[in-house]
């Protein structure tokens, strides 16, 4: 049972204990869903993090790490050691700008392509995993609801949304 904090409701305090069973069951989610691909993508000999390369240069080949570290969110030097080891398995290739040889931009290999249809199945697999039991309006829901979560988040701003403030009256 819940203890009511001096001066605050008791409906004030449920909705402060379902906002963090939301948020623990948002990361439970991501967590087991993250797992779940990782194992699918691993009988594939992709690592966790690497489909997100391979999918954005299919969606855009070429790129250079830079454009690739800002598109998925990660450091240059994380994005630079898992390109090298896509390097390595034969999936990319680097090549020199014409205009900067300092600058190099990453290609899917003819093996790396072929791959692609892999991981995207390994992705719908997960995702039809995900959202057994769920009719398309409650996966429609879902996604809406998912959507706002992220613009929410992606602001970079620690936002305090409540619907009542949190002061004693």
């Amino acid at each position: 049972m819940l203890k009511v904090a001096a001066g605050s409701s008791e409906k004030e305090t449920m909705a402060k204990a379902d906002r963090g069973a939301t948020m623990s069951r948002l990361q439970s989610a991501a967590r087991l869903s993250r797992t779940a691909l990782a194992a699918r993508l691993l009988n594939h000999g992709f690592y966790a993090g690497q489909d997100q390369i391979m999918l954005a240069l299919d969606h855009e080949d070429g790129q250079t790490p830079g454009q690739l570290a800002g598109r998925l969110g990660v450091r240059p030097p994380t994005i630079t050691k898992t390109i090298n080891r896509l390097q390595v398995q034969g999936f990319l290739d680097k090549k020199a700008s014409d205009s900067d040889a300092r600058q190099a931009h990453i290609f899917l290999t003819e093996k790396g392509t072929e791959a692609i249809r892999a991981i995207e199945k390994s992705v719908r697999k997960t995702e039809k995993q995900a959202l057994k039991g769920l009719d398309k309006k409650d996966q429609k829901a879902l996604a809406k609801l998912l959507s706002r979560v992220e613009a929410n988040l992606s602001n970079g701003q620690a936002v305090e949304i409540d619907d009542e403030p949190e002061t004693e009256e």
